[in-house]
This record gives C-alpha cells, structure tokens and sequence, in this order.
C-alpha cells in the first residue's frame, strides 16, 4: 500500500499521506482508522487505509469561491507576455504602488517588468517616475492558470 487517505473530521477528503506519516498521526494522537488493511497491524495499531482527523481542519485555500487563479510571478508574466513599461521582455515583475507605500502583491497591483524598467521606477509610482502603463493589470479569469492569454491594451480596460 503506497498511501493512506486522510479525512477531515466532517469526513471531507483531504489528501493522501505516506503510511509512516499515517502512524505518525496516530501516535500523536491527531487521527483515528476509519478502515485499515485487513490482518495487517503497525504495532498496536490497524495498518490504515483512511484516516480522520480528531479535530476539524479549515481548508480555506481548497475552497476558495474567489474563481481565480492565485497570484505567482509566473502567472503575472505570462498575463502580461511583456514589460508594461517599454514593451520589451518580461523578466521579473513589479508592484505598480510600492510595497512601501502600502500597495499589495494583488493581479491588479503587479505587472511583468524588464530588469532595467523595474530599477528605473524603483520605489515611485509609474507616474512619478514617468513611466506610464502600456497595458492595465486585471484579474484573470480561473483558467489563466492552464491557457495563454493575451495583452489587453490599457485604452480596453476602462
């Protein structure tokens, strides 16, 4: 048996874990055997098949009712596909309001830069340093994460 499935206390399927962790939660107390391996024992205890949590786990990343992909470096550069400050390409990313200045690592907040765009705004606003948007950052849809979008022009997104 390569794994054991891990219930939460509501009985909600979680995940699979190796069987030693398996043990591991039971000899910290933390799961009990809903079904074991019939005739087979680890100690004194059943060899599990699925276990349940004693104590209701809150999953709220696996039940985000957001509909969108989550934030990643790689996920802003492959929305923008390029710079958004000279169009050229996409190295790292940057936060259109500093982190200093209170702005977030939020899609709306974060576009694709090129090293030399990114050190040049620095710590300013795109306006501040000159600097304006080629393209508005926007949210993308759930499948973001699986399909290649293209560039959405700033004059689209009013």
């Amino acid at each position: 048996m390569a794994d054991v499935l891990v219930l939460n206390a509501g009985y909600e399927p979680l995940h699979r874990v190796s069987v030693k962790h398996a043990i591991t939660m039971l000899v910290r107390g933390v799961a009990v055997v809903e079904e074991s391996v019939e005739g087979h024992t680890f100690g004194p205890y059943p060899l599990p098949r699925v276990l349940r949590l004693v104590r209701y786990v809150a999953m709220r990343w696996r039940y985000r009712a957001t509909g969108r992909p989550a934030v990643t470096k790689e996920g802003v550069k492959r929305r923008d596909g390029a710079c958004a400050y000279c169009g050229g390409p996409a190295e790292t990313i940057d936060h259109v309001i500093p982190r200093s200045r209170g702005g977030d690592s939020s899609w709306l907040n974060l576009v694709a830069a090129c090293e030399p765009c990114n050190h040049r705004k620095a710590d300013r606003t795109p306006l501040e340093a000159g600097m304006p948007l080629r393209l508005a950052p926007y949210v993308p849809p759930a499948e973001h994460a699986l399909a290649r979008r293209r560039r959405r022009p700033l004059s689209a997104a009013a």
